[in-house]
């Protein structure tokens, strides 16, 4: 049996800049950190007849064009997969919809189990590269290209999305201090809402394909933010990372009218009043999980836990996509 997991992730900062719709005119950045919470996918060749799937549902087929999870089947058809006698299963520690990349993480999982069971070596790159293809290519979601990138190669690390669709991935090399702080006044809650972000990110793509002007200012200064992020980490000052949250979210805010509700606003000023420099929902929007980073998070951690809203844990995952057995 060959068991591969993918990490989840948090952006932490320039998201929404690695859409295609803009990067092919603009260039996008952003920076993304693996989490170690994770996508697991077995696959395993199956002594009875067809493919047997189990995930939210439970699929049983004898050919491969008639699997209904998209995902599963554009990887098996885009990789040329050919023993129709297959069993995958997939896990996640996190439900879907969370804002986290879950479903990147699973088709990188994937993408790393097929290959693996076609006796492929395939590195970060390709992975990721497989992994968009089937989903911004072949399903068309109208997604960037961060979780994918993110999913394949963990740690903390920086992203250019460029014109020609190329990508450059840097290794932020922070002091080790940086870390400890990152992770130890870094948290995050749960909102309760799970959300599927194609809705919201279909109205950013839409704009930027229109060459919206005030998206594409937006989006702009999100770039910025981007870069002015990698600096903060580089120099140590998490500080300065939290005040750009601040403006990253009102940007944020400024997209979409479903990016926030009355709820989600309360709970983040109450934040702000309870120990936080500054934060953002992750992900697209309109639920999820809050990010914040806190110069009192013993105080955060008993404000929210008071509000009704539970914490995860932030823990960095520097191993990326890879096989944990086979």
């Amino acid at each position: 049996m060959i068991i591969t997991r993918s990490p989840l992730r948090i952006s932490i900062g320039g998201g929404g800049t690695d859409l295609p719709s803009y990067y092919r005119q603009n260039g996008g950045f952003l920076i993304a950190m693996a989490i170690t919470k994770y996508v697991y996918v077995s696959m395993h060749h199956r002594f009875a007849q067809g493919f047997l799937l189990k995930y939210s549902q439970i699929e049983h087929g004898d050919e491969l064009s008639q699997i209904r999870h998209p995902i599963i089947r554009e990887a098996l058809q885009l990789m040329q997969f050919t023993d129709p006698d297959i069993e995958i299963t997939s896990l996640a520690d996190v439900p879907a919809g969370t804002g986290l990349g879950s479903s990147s993480s699973f088709t990188t999982a994937l993408v790393k189990a097929i290959g693996a069971y076609q006796r492929r070596h395939m590195d970060a790159h390709l992975i990721a590269q497989l992994a968009c293809e089937i989903e911004l290519d072949r399903l068309r979601e109208p997604i960037g290209k961060q979780d994918q990138y993110a999913a394949a190669f963990g740690g903390l690390t920086a992203y250019s999305f460029n014109p020609d669709d190329s990508v450059n991935v840097e290794a932020l090399n922070v002091p080790a201090r940086t870390y400890e702080d990152l992770e130890s006044n870094t948290v995050m809650f749960f909102t309760g809402v799970t959300r599927s972000a194609g809705e919201i990110l279909k109205q950013q793509d839409q704009k930027s394909k229109d060459l919206d002007a005030d998206m594409l200012a937006n989006l702009d200064r999100v770039r910025e933010l981007g870069y002015r992020t990698r600096d903060a980490f580089l120099n140590g000052d998490l500080g300065t990372w939290g005040e750009i949250m601040l403006e990253h979210w009102q940007a944020k805010k400024r997209r979409s009218s479903a990016m926030s509700n009355p709820q989600i606003d309360e709970w983040y000023d109450l934040a702000l009043r309870n120990g936080a420099i500054g934060g953002k929902l992750v992900g697209a929007g309109g639920g999820g999980f809050l990010l914040f980073y806190a110069e009192d998070p013993n105080r955060l951690r008993y404000t929210m836990a008071k509000a009704g809203l539970k914490q995860l844990q932030i823990r960095m995952d520097v191993e990326g996509t890879k096989v944990v057995t086979q």
